[in-house]
């Protein structure tokens, strides 16, 4: 179930299907993962191959959707509903901090 968006775009996209506020190249697989998500009665609904699902470090509890390259979709879970839902850059692929063996 869907709770809360914090992400306006994908707000408009789930609720309004108005895609005008997310790069068009992510539209099809954020609107796949919202739907899995408003399905979604657990958390195990969303281990679905592709989703890349996993919890994240840190407080309050989040977890994370692939979406594509950098993309994902990050949310918390909460009385069977995803809250506070997110599209985000989650991580920064193919960059690594510089190594100072000094």
């Amino acid at each position: 179930m869907i709770g809360r968006f914090r992400h306006r775009g994908l707000a408009g996209l789930f609720l309004e299907n108005d895609s005008r506020r997310v790069k068009s190249d992510l539209v099809a697989r954020c609107e796949r993962r919202l739907s899995a998500m408003a399905a979604a009665e657990s958390l195990m609904d969303l281990r679905v191959p592709g989703f890349v699902f996993h919890r994240l470090h840190g407080a309050p509890v989040r977890y994370s959707i692939h979406v594509n390259g950098p993309w994902t979709i990050t949310f918390e879970w909460s009385d069977g509903a995803a809250w506070r839902i997110d599209l985000e850059q989650y991580h920064e692929y193919g960059h690594h901090e510089p190594h100072d063996p000094h």
